[in-house]
């Protein structure tokens, strides 16, 4: 089946609301129409973004959300204030996340949840650490991973979410995943989605690389089977460079 490709970029604890607006100028002009373009920019850039991007086919996205409707819960945000200004895809479940705010699989579970109960579509992150992937624990990592984090949503609640895999150990390492390792992964899981869901869905579904990708490796991630774009972190804040990545998924 020919996915349209997307590509993600994940600003994360980078840009100034100045930064974001002066990236966003430059990136309006070279939109290439037959990939998903996405930013997710900080929340204090978000709205900002969302106003500048009304008229584009770039989609504003949000880097977290929390799983309760509202309350006590200093410095989160949640699904209605995002609603409120305008975003409709949420990024959760990043190695990021998961790593340093010690979100678990059952935290992740109830933030998709929460999300797709309130009409938001999901980014779901999911990759194993070099210890995992050494010890060969990696394929059942990523599978417990699915099963908790996102495999409780039924066949209707599925229908709008995106699967990213993220090998940690080869994000800023020195390490790399090669075409090979990339497209067993991309493969084993939509293999599990397919035994989930149906060959239907598994087919349907977008399945994004997070693994440093870089306007060099682009073109040959995106070309492999199972690949159907990147959520990208570091090349996303380069024009150049996140302008190369989109070009690359445009074939």
């Amino acid at each position: 089946m020919n996915r349209k490709k997307m590509v993600a970029g994940n600003w994360k604890m980078n840009m100034t609301n100045d930064e974001s607006v002066n990236f966003i100028n430059q990136l309006k002009s070279t939109l290439v129409k037959n990939v998903d373009v996405k930013i997710a920019p900080s929340f204090t850039n978000l709205y900002n973004a969302i106003l500048l991007l009304d008229s584009s086919e770039i989609e504003v996205i949000a880097q977290n959300i929390h799983y309760e409707d509202k309350g006590a819960f200093t410095g989160e945000i949640s699904a209605e204030m995002l609603k409120n200004i305008g975003v409709k895809t949420v990024i959760i479940g990043h190695s990021e996340r998961r790593k340093y705010f010690n979100e678990t699989d059952s935290i992740l579970s109830k933030k998709v949840k929460k999300a797709v109960d309130n009409s938001l579509k999901v980014i779901f992150c999911i990759g194993e650490e070099l210890s995992e992937r050494e010890n060969g624990n990696h394929f059942e990592l990523i599978k417990n991973q699915l099963k908790t984090g996102l495999f409780n949503l039924s066949e209707q609640e599925i229908q709008n979410t995106v699967i990213a895999y993220e090998p940690v150990w080869a994000i800023g390492t020195g390490k790399t995943a090669n075409n090979h390792q990339i497209q067993e992964m991309h493969e084993f899981i939509r293999q599990l989605v397919k035994d989930k869901y149906g060959i239907g869905f598994s087919e349907k579904i977008r399945i994004l690389y997070g693994g440093s990708v870089k306007p060099i490796n682009a073109k040959d991630i995106f070309s492999l089977d199972d690949v159907d774009g990147g959520l990208i972190g570091g090349a996303s804040l380069n024009i150049s460079d996140f302008n190369s990545i989109v070009q690359a998924a445009n074939g």
